[in-house]
């Protein structure tokens, strides 16, 4: 059965933007970034070369962060892979090279990250420039067409292509996205020469700047939602701030004007992923049970070098044939892994230690199953096949810290054995609380307890919101200080 309604909702308060993607109610995607700690993936730096490790066939560049980008030999030469399955045009030539022959230690280089910095490793960079649009992706040191794998139609690729091969500059490469499905000419070529004037200033900033230094920024999370995520496959973007609501508005005036009539302001005096049952949601994420309705469950284990799902029967007793009940909850437990390195953004290595099958249909049944389910994730993933253990091995293509390195934090008092709640979760779930205690008409006073440092930071950083929410509602809102409450809990009274 296929999906009916797929929906954004996007949430922009307390110096955090949060965006879920629900499809038909179910929460699929959450995206989250607070503006002190934002995503450097897209940016684009010049950066100066302080490593070349020939055995690694890599080099770490300084780009002015904490950490030194890493950079493959292989993200040096033009690399096409993923983009579309049609490239055509394409000029480059891939071959085996020494990353000595192309980079020397001082040397400046114009670098793209294309993987955040995740744990003790930084960020993942490459010379391969790409700069997104709406409709298409500009490749200016590639010469080729691509397609989005996404648009199927034979007949509406073939006319794309047709219109890329009319618009493309010389010596550098397109690729189609999938939004461009159906656009006209002239709105893939003003796409195209925005991002063409685009590059040229970076070229320019390139030119004056000295290395290391940030050349280009990418948009934050809600451009790049408008951006990338709101096609015509969405049917509603809900927003619950006015300021965004209306540049949303504007963007999509210009670019899709078709999908306008789907941008909805919510203005209900509710909290909005309160009032679409996401919150309760994404508390789940953190959790490393996960249960199956038949009475499975699995268990994600995530570590700095790989993930281990391990998947049981737990109360699910099934039928008397066993090998039967083996296999609904292993076909179970795949749809679910697939659902959750999604809504995780579970990266990397992946080991899937499935409920042991003496059946070697059944093993293909449940690789089937897990290849399937996986298609509706945009991001790549491998199903390498099972081994002699039982165990599945599998990657998924990793680009941003999974959601838990974000919703928690390494516990300072277990020295990383265990995990709490982090900051900007714990802020979260104060506001959550104090926006539900404004809307109580009996009590004039809100008292939140908190942890001495908690609270110092809190009102550091939401301060002004406060006072805002004081004089709009009418009551007084205390941030108390108690050094008996531990740094990742909280207390409220009105």
């Amino acid at each position: 059965m296929g999906i009916h309604i797929k929906e954004i909702i996007v949430d922009i308060s307390f110096g955090q933007t949060r965006a879920a993607i629900l499809e038909d109610g179910e929460l699929v995607e959450i995206y989250m970034e607070d503006l002190e700690v934002q995503s450097i993936v897209g940016n684009i730096y010049k950066g100066l070369v302080k490593n070349v490790l020939p055995g690694m066939g890599a080099a770490f560049v300084d780009i002015g962060t904490e950490k030194n980008a890493f950079l493959y030999v292989k993200d040096l030469i033009p690399d096409i892979s993923g983009y579309g399955e049609d490239n055509y045009g394409y000029q480059g030539q891939i071959k085996t090279c020494k990353i000595e022959d192309y980079l020397r230690v001082g040397q400046e280089v114009l670098i793209q990250i294309v993987k955040d910095p995740i744990g003790s490793k930084g960020a993942r960079a490459t010379a391969n420039i790409s700069l997104p649009g709406r409709f298409a992706v500009l490749m200016p040191n590639t010469d080729f067409i691509g397609i989005s794998r996404r648009i199927e139609d034979e007949t509406e690729r073939n006319r794309l292509r047709s219109l890329a091969e009319e618009i493309k500059p010389p010596n550098m490469g397109i690729i189609v996205r999938t939004a461009g499905e159906g656009c006209s000419i002239s709105e893939l070529k003003s796409d195209v020469e925005f991002l063409i004037s685009l590059w040229g200033n970076i070229l320019k900033k390139e030119t004056k700047a000295t290395a290391p230094k940030l050349i280009h920024k990418d948009m934050s999370l809600f451009f790049r939602i408008v951006r990338d995520i709101f096609t015509k496959e969405i049917d509603k973007l809900i927003i619950n701030s006015k300021e965004y609501y209306e540049k949303a508005l504007e963007i999509i005036s210009t670019t899709s004007p078709e999908l306008k009539s789907r941008i909805d302001y919510f203005d209900k005096l509710y909290e909005i992923f309160d009032y679409y049952h996401i919150e309760e949601k994404i508390e789940k994420i953190i959790s490393k049970k996960v249960w199956l309705k038949s009475g499975g469950y699995i268990i994600i284990e995530q570590t700095e070098a790989l993930t281990v799902i391990d998947v049981n029967t737990g109360r699910y007793v099934g039928s008397k044939d066993l090998p039967d009940t083996v296999l609904k909850t292993n076909i179970e437990a795949a749809k679910e892994i697939a659902k959750q390195l999604r809504l995780r953004d579970i990266g990397g290595i992946i080991i899937i230690d499935f409920i042991d099958m003496k059946d070697n249909n059944h093993e293909n049944i449940v690789l089937e199953v897990l290849k399937n389910a996986l298609k509706k994730d945009k991001n790549r993933s491998n199903v390498l096949g099972m081994t002699h253990l039982g165990l599945v091995e599998m990657t998924r293509k990793k680009v941003v810290p999974p959601k838990t390195n974000i919703l928690q934090s390494i516990c300072p008092h277990c020295l990383g054995t265990g995990r709490v709640l982090s900051k900007q979760t714990i802020f979260k779930k104060i506001e959550f609380e104090i926006s539900k205690a404004l809307f109580n008409k009996n009590n004039k006073i809100i008292e939140v307890f908190v942890n001495p440092e908690l609270g110092e930071e809190f009102l550091n950083v939401y301060n002004d919101e406060i006072r805002f929410l004081s004089v709009k509602y009418g009551k007084i809102i205390k941030i108390i200080p108690d050094e008996t409450i531990p740094k990742d809990e909280f207390k409220i009274y009105n």
